[in-house]
């Protein structure tokens, strides 16, 4: 999938997350901790595959500062033996005697522990070869030879992590898990699928993965098809996509940047399978491999199981070094096109300034002072660059967002989207012009002061969220060590950083920095993206004239054996592997699973109106605070406006300070706060949980201060800036349509659930198409109506900011929690006690739904997102937690085999929320429509007719508990705890629900199996994401479905 702002990604994943792997030195720090990584995961975000379990430790405490090398080192050689204190780490790096070999072991007392292995796989082409490879190599191997191992682990693993990404010169294989035996299985099927793939001598698995000619019959039309031909169709219909693509490519003509790692989807059909097989020969080696084990288990025993699999390789020279772009001698202009839809954005632009910076990675000290100079230019809404950007009124949103620094030579990047042609030029001057005035002017003391404590406390948090910290330190290391720089230094902050402050004391470090590598750089490279209208409708063409050519060139016979290959692949991939084949798979027992489930500190008690949850863990010192306000309290009509108000509180400034010295300030002292809304529902109840969340982070010491901004912010925050607010809608519009072109699936979601129930409601005003209409309408309205916008806004800080209905969840140790009491109190005295808001307690009228009718939302792109599904509580059923594992197992076989490795979509996957009752099917940049509707109706017979023998029973009930067992750092279980308490779920359902999923039956799925019919009823309702076409083609072959269109765009 595409990922980056300056660069393209991929990842193997069943459906998108937003992939942006975590870079170098200080950008990782301050924005991986907020970031999603790239998961091959089987929902929206990865949410199947970036999660976890409860954590069995089985081996002693390790104390890395007393750790000693093993005394067998099992061939390798100790090259190096060191200490990172900043992640309190020992570090042995190891080179293997007979391949060359080499491999970063850090150990600590972190019970997640991860591995990877990562070849620097440098394309010469688009084709793809690079990211249809990391598809392959999972779909079978040696010792694992069925179809896909990778999915039979996503069935039964504890994981917390378990992926495949392809950047643009090298491919990773990363897995976690606090399990011991489960972390050993994962090492030992990845290590296999890497250097023994069955890919390489079988074709099928390449046409399924990468392309194939597909025919179902002579009479019908040949077409295209192909996993990865398919997510880079969805790929390039992405605008921003196609512009990261671009400037990629312009900035780097010499080296193998100049290509597309992922696939061209006009080049892909020019790979053919002897190319797939020797770019696995020359890359897929272990002298060309760099391996990362992390966390609290055996250092020899690592090196063990590594030596078992690289004794039978001999060294081999492998060239695979990544060349360096030579300096252009002067700046360089790329004007190109992106598919434009018949709407508004057919007028839009993209306008980016691209810079190479260096020849080769920074150096420690450099890095740091060029990763301070982007946040400095770009880190906050008040970073000087960002902020004439957004506020020059010439473009709808930023593009580029600076500073990328994971490849051998880092880059910066600028722009605006949404840009008036007539007006691409004065963007460009305004970059210009800009960081000319701010190299004479510098920066103040007050944005410099912010800078540091925001990189700092994010450097000490190291919170990154659901992804493994081990793999974040991984993907840092691989920055430096791929290019010959050095694995160890590069995850050293402290030294660096105190080096940096001092130097800032003396003298000025960012005006050389801006004059060397921004004013004064000739590599410079400005990309104009226009919108075109018939693009599409050419690409399309020019695909099926493609084929069509290659069709009128065979015979009969020919054409009869592409029909026969067809029918064979299908068969392949429609076969399950037998029982016996998967027996070679290692699985954990029921056994392996606790019985009780975990539950978190929480006490609940009252402070005055406000109900109060504290959850006692420890934290570092740092207090994770939210402050929750009955959204009740807002008038239905004003809702959709609310994620506006949330935005423009924290842009305008207070009756206190301006927006630049709140903003700086809350920098240089906290560890930042936000605002947003939240709605649920809540199972059994026609109420709605629904709250504006005020969530920030500060050191103990500094939580007064957190929570004096918080209330200054919430009582007397501006919001009469008319320019600044018509600029926040213009980004929230660009940001909603870029959300339905490229994931259009959590789009149709969010109209089925709006069709159900009054959260899903509530949440279609807030975040979903209904949010997108209505911010084209308040565009236009700013202007003929502000004092009316604005007392929109006002009314709803009068009903919603108060006491009344509100919640306060606090996480920290004892200590901390009593040492910041009095701060969090005095913010809830600073509130008042009610709002105008009469609503607060009442529930909302269960006629809020949207008509239930089957859609198609039609937009520019070459890609389908099909959403199908019915509320089962409705229909009768009675929650079980065999509805987790039955749910789990769909996403794995059938809606797997179906809709993905044979229907040729990136993802296919279903979504039961226990809460409202809505189970829905869903399918990401897939090629199908009303076929995939069918494969979703299939699901009835298919849970029916089920077999399944003890192995595969037992393999789907360990996989669900490790979701529902799931591995949180402290701010994520204080948040866990909270929702849970909102949601009425309490520990005595949680354990009942775990003791459902451990004794579920075959029997269980085919009940399901007959709860489903409500799936494909006539009440059941259709939503999907389409181009216009084939929504045409839809509406002709079903006209019974009586499909209602929505154009977006």
């Amino acid at each position: 999938m595409a990922a980056k702002a300056a660069m393209m990604t991929t990842t193997r994943a069943l459906a998108p997350a937003a992939a942006r792997s975590a870079p170098r030195g200080v950008r990782a720090a301050v924005r991986s901790a907020s970031t999603i990584r790239p998961s091959r995961g089987f929902g929206p975000g990865g949410v199947g595959a970036v999660r976890s379990v409860y954590c069995k430790a089985v081996e002693a405490p390790v104390n890395p500062t007393e750790l000693k090398p093993p005394a067998n080192l099992h061939g390798f050689e100790l090259v190096r033996e060191d200490y990172v204190a900043e992640y309190d780490s020992k570090v042995f790096f190891f080179k293997h005697a007979k391949t060359g070999a080499e491999v970063m072991s850090l150990s600590n007392d972190d019970e997640n522990k991860c591995f990877g292995v990562t070849l620097r796989t440098p394309p010469a082409n688009s084709t793809g070869i690079p990211h249809i490879l990391e598809h392959s190599v999972l779909c079978g191997s040696r010792k694992y030879p069925i179809k896909e191992p990778f999915v039979e682990l996503i069935k039964g693993s504890l994981n917390t992590f378990l992926n495949a990404m392809t950047y643009p010169d090298r491919t990773c294989y990363p897995v976690a898990s606090c399990n011991l035996q489960d972390f050993r299985n994962l090492v030992d099927v990845y290590l296999d699928a890497v250097f023994h793939p069955r890919c390489v001598d079988n074709e099928k698995t390449f046409q399924q993965e990468g392309w194939h000619y597909e025919l179902d019959s002579a009479d019908q039309e040949m077409t295209y098809k192909g996993v990865v031909y398919n997510e880079m169709k969805g790929v390039y219909s992405s605008p921003d996509s196609v512009l990261a693509r671009e400037a990629q490519q312009a900035l780097f003509p010499d080296n193998t940047y100049g290509v597309d790692s992922g696939g061209d989807p006009t080049v892909i059909p020019k790979l053919s399978f002897e190319e797939f097989k020797d770019f696995h020969g020359k890359f897929y080696h272990p002298s060309n491999s760099r391996m990362w084990f992390y966390g609290d288990d055996d250092v020899e025993e690592r090196l063990k199981i590594l030596d078992s699999f690289l004794c039978e390789f001999d060294k081999k020279e492998i060239d695979s070094t990544i060349g360096t772009q030579k300096y252009f001698t002067e700046p360089k202009r790329v004007v190109a096109s992106y598919v434009a839809g018949e709407g508004e954005e057919a007028d839009k632009s993209f306008v980016q300034v691209n810079w190479l910076l260096n020849d080769g990675p920074f150096d420690t000290e450099t890095a740091l002072a060029v990763g301070f100079l982007d946040n400095l230019l770009l880190g906050s809404p008040a970073a000087p660059l960002r902020m004439a950007l957004e506020e020059s009124g010439l473009g709808e949103a930023i593009v580029g967002y600076g500073l990328e620094d994971e490849l051998r030579q880092p880059t910066f990047a600028i722009g605006l989207k949404g840009v008036a042609k007539e007006d691409i030029p004065k963007v460009e001057a305004l970059i210009t012009e800009t960081i000319a005035k701010i190299a004479e002017e510098g920066f103040t003391q007050a944005a410099i002061d912010s800078s540091v404590n925001s990189i700092e406390f994010a450097m000490r948090e190291n919170n990154t969220g659901r992804f493994p910290r081990g793999l974040s330190l991984m993907l840092r290391s691989l920055s430096a060590w791929l290019y010959e720089g050095d694995p160890v230094e590069i995850l050293r902050f402290e030294e660096p950083l105190a080096g940096l402050k001092a130097k800032m004391a003396k003298e000025d470090v960012f005006t050389p920095l801006i004059k060397k590598m921004l004013i004064d750089n000739t590599h410079k490279v400005t990309i104009e993206l226009n919108p075109d209208k018939e693009l599409g409708k050419v690409q399309d063409e020019e695909e099926k004239a493609k084929v069509a050519a290659y069709r009128a060139g065979l015979s009969p016979e020919e054409i009869e054996k592409v029909v026969a290959d067809t029918e064979e692949l299908k068969r392949l991939q429609e076969t399950p592997d037998s029982p016996e084949a998967l027996a070679c798979m290692p699985a954990l027992g029921i056994t392996d699973i606790p019985k009780e489930a975990k539950s978190i500190p929480t006490d609940v008690a009252s402070v005055g109106a406000t109900q109060m949850l504290t959850h006692d863990i420890f934290t570092n010192d740092i207090l994770y605070a939210e402050h929750l306000m009955d959204l009740h309290a807002v008038p239905m009509d004003l809702m959709p406006l609310v994620p506006l108000w949330c935005r423009a509180m924290q842009r305008m400034g207070t009756s206190k300070r301006s927006f630049v010295d709140f903003d700086q300030l809350m920098g240089a002292t906290t560890g930042g706060f936000s605002l947003s809304p939240f709605t649920s529902s809540v199972r059994g109840e026609d109420d709605v949980a629904a709250y504006l969340v005020l969530r920030g982070k500060s050191t103990s010491a500094q939580a007064g201060q957190l929570h004096d901004l918080m209330a200054e912010m919430m009582l007397e925050a501006k919001l009469d800036d008319k320019e600044i607010f018509k600029q926040l809608v213009l980004e929230s519009r660009a940001a909603m349509e870029s959300r339905v072109q490229s994931g259009g699936h959590s789009v149709a979601a969010g109209r089925l659930d709006a069709m159900d129930s009054v959260a899903g409601y509530v949440g279609e005003q807030l975040g979903g198409l209904a949010q997108l209409e209505y911010l084209k309408v308040l565009a236009k309205r700013i202007d003929s109506d502000w004092d009316g916008v604005v007392g929109d806004l006002e009314k709803i800080r009068a009903a919603v900011v108060s006491r009344a209905g509100s919640v306060t969840n606090l996480t920290a140790d004892a200590k901390t929690l009593e040492a910041t009491a009095g701060a969090v109190e005095s913010f809830l005295n600073a509130l008042p006690t009610e709002g105008t808001g009469s609503a607060v307690g009442v529930p909302w009228s269960t006629d809020l739904v949207l008509p239930s009718v089957n859609e198609l939302i039609t937009v520019p792109t070459q890609v389908n997102y099909v959403g199908k599904g019915a509320n089962l509580y409705d229909a009768g059923y009675e929650l079980n937690g065999s509805a987790y594992v039955i749910n789990k197992l769909l996403g794995t076989t059938w809606l797997w085999d179906r809709v993905r490795v044979s229907g040729g979509a990136y993802g296919g996957f279903s979504d039961f929320d226990s809460h409202s009752g809505m189970f829905s099917y869903l399918s990401y940049r897939d090629p199908n429509l009303l076929k995939t509707v069918a494969n979703y109706d299939g699901t009835v017979e298919f849970l029916k007719d089920i077999k399944l023998d003890k192995d595969e029973l037992t393999k789907a009930i360990v996989g669900t508990m490790g979701d529902l067992d799931s591995y949180q750092l402290p701010d994520a279980k204080g948040y866990t705890a909270l929702m849970r308490h909102l949601l009425k779920v309490k520990d005595e359902e949680r354990q009942q629900r775990r003791e459902e999923v451990l004794a579920t039956t075959e029997k269980d799925f085919k009940k399901f199996g007959e709860v489903l019919e409500a799936t494909r009823a006539p009440e059941a309702r259709v939503c999907a994401v389409v181009s216009p076409d084939a929504a045409k083609a839809a509406m002709e072959e079903r006209p019974d479905l009586d499909f209602q269109v929505t154009s977006v765009m």
